[in-house]
């Protein structure tokens, strides 16, 4: 099947849009210190986007992005690197970052936008690399970003980089964020952490089993995170973690019931309702 070229919107902007992981299963610590893993990941309409100028000085600025994060440290900046080093292109470019997705929320914000950076400049610089050639780049810079620059919602393993599409409902989602930010790190080293569960099959996903294993790691060191959780579950919902968190989320049937009980989310989280989307909006 031929690539499905993304392309920027109306305005200029490229989308780098958030992902929820609808299950993840931690089946085991491999010897690199990675852990072996079971997720399904979905795409979110929610999106950072991103601008691209070229320059002809060989020059990769930030001129825009998360302030907390040196330009050199930033991923899309280390993307567009990594695709200079992949290829040998001495182009320059100026990329500039609208944030819209939190740090540290289980929204793969910074994977995404490291993909999307990566799918532009390929245009941008004229470098003709397929999708999957842009993805293996990617991998080196994160296990997500390989999802983002496929843009399918899928079944993954490995670390996450073994994908297979999948087809899901796409319901409307309310996505919570608590005030204090997970470190993935820090739960993936945590002694508690199950690190032993059973593998999952598709059947047994689709069948309603949707575990996190970090969960309880992340509800007992996170507190906010908890009674975010709580919060949703509290308005009859079925609240979920996504990733390591600390967003939380509960699925709805309709944009009117999301935004409902979106209305009534206590002030101290941020709030926002979403679809979720099987292709990647990149893509669209």
């Amino acid at each position: 099947m031929p690539d499905i070229v993304p392309h920027p919107d109306a305005e200029g902007a490229w989308l780098a849009p958030a992902k929820l992981n609808l299950m993840l299963r931690v089946l085991g610590r491999r010897a690199d210190g990675y852990h072996s893993l079971q997720t399904v990941f979905q795409f979110l309409a929610q999106a950072d986007r991103l601008y691209f100028s070229p320059r002809s000085d060989g020059r990769i600025l930030r001129r825009r992005g998360c302030a907390e994060i040196a330009p050199e440290q930033d991923l899309v900046v280390r993307a567009a690197m990594a695709l200079r080093a992949a290829t040998g292109c001495t182009a320059g470019v100026e990329i500039a970052v609208d944030k819209v997705l939190p740090m540290g929320g289980g929204l793969g914000g910074g994977s995404s936008d490291a993909a999307t950076a990566l799918h532009a400049l390929n245009q941008l610089w004229d470098l003709g690399l397929s999708s999957e050639r842009l993805a293996d780049i990617g991998l080196v810079l994160g296990a997500d970003v390989p999802v983002f620059v496929r843009g399918q919602a899928c079944w993954a393993e490995g670390v996450g980089e073994q994908m297979t599409p999948v087809t899901l409902p796409e319901p409307w989602y309310v996505v919570l964020t608590p005030s204090q930010r997970v470190s993935t790190a820090a739960i993936f080293n945590d002694p508690e952490l199950t690190r032993d569960s059973s593998a999952l099959t598709m059947a047994d996903f689709v069948a309603g089993q949707r575990p996190n294993d970090c969960l309880a790691v992340v509800r007992k060191h996170y507190q906010s995170v908890a009674a975010a959780y709580d919060w949703l579950e509290a308005m009859d919902t079925a609240p979920q973690l996504t990733g390591t968190g600390g967003c939380v989320f509960a699925p709805f049937t309709s944009a009117e019931q999301a935004r409902a009980v979106a209305a009534c989310a206590p002030s101290e989280y941020e709030v926002f309702v979403s679809r979720g989307c099987n292709r990647s909006p990149l893509f669209d």
